[in-house]
């Protein structure tokens, strides 16, 4: 059976991409914070993991080394958006946001990278906030070109291998994320999205299954945005 790491993977975009690939035959290891997860799926485990703390990764890291001999798919979804002025922003604010989208991951690349055989896939979930400065989310917005340059460079490690890696990059997203936002910005946001509307989950879903299945796609960052224009 092949294995598989999804961060953030019980809620959103990372659970739709879990199912995904348990569907695919996969057997699927995911971290999450916040409330506990019940839901029961077969070949899914799911552990409570907070990727800003170091020792509780790399016990994550240990308990999937003592399950498997083989990551045949690591998925790098976890993420975190402080929504806080540039003048305003706390060390400890940026430093937990840059641990968990990229430091982390980094970590988790260079601990697995042992046991990824060849031909395997590795993504990140991007922003296009990493593309497009955004006032109000410089923070995110670094932590994420963070990750498009992470993606760039592992390539170069994995050259001859056959293991891909690439980033999705979604636009605005019908997640749990957006839950809470206020009607008057959603609106305004789908003013900016030629199709407007946010993406559902399944759309984003389906550009990582694209890059799974697809062998020659590799360094990329796929946009699926819905052509939003941030001016």
């Amino acid at each position: 059976m092949k294995h598989a790491v999804v961060t953030g993977g019980t809620s959103g975009m990372g659970l739709g991409v879990a199912k995904m690939l348990i569907d695919k035959g996969y057997y699927v290891f995911a971290t999450y914070v916040g409330p506990d997860f019940e839901e029961r799926i077969e070949n899914f485990e799911a552990h409570k993991i907070d990727q800003t703390k170091r020792d509780e990764v790399y016990r994550f890291i240990n308990y999937v080394k003592s399950k498997t001999d083989n990551l045949d798919c690591l998925v790098c979804n976890a993420g975190v958006s402080i929504r806080r002025s540039f003048t305003e922003m706390r060390d400890s604010e940026w430093d937990a946001m840059m641990e968990v989208a990229v430091n982390s991951h980094y970590i988790m690349c260079r601990e697995f990278f042992p046991m990824i055989p060849n031909g395997s896939r590795i993504l990140f979930t991007g922003s296009q906030m990493g593309l497009h400065p955004h006032a109000t989310v410089l923070a995110y917005g670094v932590t994420k070109s963070a990750v498009h340059a992470l993606v760039k460079n592992l390539v170069k490690e994995f050259e001859g291998t056959g293991t891909t890696v690439n980033a999705i990059v979604p636009g605005f997203v019908d997640t749990p994320w957006q839950a809470d936002k206020p009607e008057e910005i959603k609106q305004n946001i789908y003013k900016k999205t030629a199709i407007h509307r946010f993406a559902q989950i399944d759309e984003i879903v389906d550009a990582f299954r694209f890059c799974i299945d697809n062998q020659f796609v590799n360094g990329s960052l796929i946009e699926v945005n819905g052509g939003y224009c941030y001016k």
